[in-house]
């Protein structure tokens, strides 16, 4: 357990510095554009690039995979999605924020730091395609349902052109297609850029991780309403096991794809989630508490659930071929 703990600690730690640090400087939130950008713009997309360029393109190309996992996140957002709207007496807008808050995870900021630190290198092509194709169908349902529940009559052929723009625009997205075509022509960037690359990657991760901090720190925390236990239950709990079943029962994969891709599941409420609250003016404060309060709790959850894999109490597939 000490060495789990050891293994974790940093990740939490790193956010927990963020949090301090924002609860104590009273800084604007725009006080974290660069950082932001620096994050998401490049250091991130320069991991993804360099992780996936670098693998055998064999094992890139896994839609199997791609399926079992989207589908399992998609399910986990649809039963909160129903929850939102029990709660909500069936306002979609907020249901389908709520379904976010129980579906959507930190995959971004924290998914390649903490997959890579349990499993190694080899995390990053799951954990790439995974983001990928997760944050594309976020980034469809959002402005579908946001569509859906306004008064204003909404041209459908512009929706789908900003919403494939958006998708298609993002700059992890750019970096794993970059990656994916590198590594299927065997392209290596020349030493200079390499090298470049290389210390970019190492300063993904924790800029990532304390801007999350912060970010945490700064929103508005409102009255905590009784439909967030459910949903904290969902993402903490449901999710990972909903993804485990799936990609089980979907094929037999290699044990590394396999926990990486409960891990994932397993990472607290994305603050995306806040800022598509923020765009469509619905469900802000509890936005924010609900990742305020996931990601408190993924500390446990989340040592907990690497402290079973470690161990050997999560079997690499629930339903072994015979």
């Amino acid at each position: 357990m000490a060495e789990i703990f050891a293994m974790t600690f940093p990740m939490f730690g790193i956010i927990l510095l963020g949090f301090v640090a924002g609860k104590s400087r009273a800084i604007p939130v725009d006080g974290l554009a660069w950082l932001n950008i620096f994050v998401i713009y490049i250091a991130l997309p320069s991991l993804f690039f360099q992780l996936l360029s670098q693998t055998p393109i064999e094992k890139i190309a896994s839609w199997e995979f791609i399926l079992a996992t989207t589908s399992a996140t998609y399910i986990v957002f649809a039963l909160s999605f129903a929850i939102g709207a029990i709660a909500s007496k069936g306002n979609i807008l907020e249901s389908a924020i709520q379904g976010f808050a129980g579906s959507y995870g930190n995959i971004g900021f924290m998914g390649p730091g903490i997959a890579i630190a349990a499993f190694g290198p080899k995390a990053a092509v799951p954990v790439a395609l995974i983001f990928c194709f997760e944050n594309a169908m976020h980034f469809t349902i959002a402005p579908l349902l946001a569509a859906l529940s306004s008064d204003k009559g909404e041209n459908l052929a512009m929706l789908l052109f900003n919403v494939a723009k958006k998708i298609l625009t993002h700059p992890f997205i750019i970096a794993t297609i970059a990656g994916i075509t590198a590594a299927a022509f065997q392209y290596t960037p020349p030493l200079p850029v390499d090298k470049l690359l290389t210390s970019l990657t190492g300063a993904a991760a924790p800029c990532a991780l304390f801007a999350m901090g912060v970010s945490i720190a700064v929103r508005p925390t409102g009255r905590i309403p009784a439909v967030i236990p459910a949903l904290l239950s969902m993402k903490l709990v449901v999710h990972p096991i909903v993804v485990y079943f799936v990609i089980s029962w979907v094929g037999d994969f290699d044990k590394i794809w396999v926990y990486s891709a409960i891990l994932l599941a397993s990472l607290p409420t994305a603050t995306n989630v806040f800022v598509i609250a923020q765009q469509n003016n619905a469900w802000i404060e509890r936005a924010s508490s609900m990742i305020l309060f996931s990601t408190g709790l993924s500390v446990f959850t989340v040592t907990a659930l690497l402290y079973m894999i470690s161990n050997g109490m999560i079997p690499a597939d629930f339903f072994p071929p015979n």
